[in-house]
């Protein structure tokens, strides 16, 4: 498998890699948990520090930005998936696959 796209960044995390799924639109932190905990069944359940903990790393990397910013207090900002960040994503589910297609052999055997 080539993944000299994300290089030593491969594999992501599950973490990462559901906070870039749910960026494929643009989203905010709290938007991203509730995303997460809902495309996984509730199995992922993202925490405040994990969460933007990984927003900061995926913005140094260029893999996410800031959408949108809200003036306030508070100033909730909205992230989006940058093209850089999809070639990563698109990277890590072709290596998913991979692991799937393999782990069927298990079956045939």
């Amino acid at each position: 498998m080539n993944n000299t796209i994300a290089g030593k960044d491969l594999p992501l995390t599950e973490a990462v890699f559901y906070i870039m799924l749910a960026l494929r639109h643009p989203n905010h932190g709290y938007g991203i948990i509730q995303e997460v905990e809902e495309m996984t069944g509730g199995r992922v359940t993202l925490g405040a520090g994990t969460l933007y903990g990984a927003i900061q790393t995926l913005e140094k990397k260029d893999w996410i930005s800031v959408y949108s910013e809200e003036a306030g207090s508070r100033k909730k900002k909205e992230y989006l998936i940058t093209d850089q960040g999809r070639e990563v994503f698109r990277a890590e589910r072709e290596r998913i696959s991979e692991l799937a297609r393999n782990a069927e052999k298990m079956d045939e055997a």
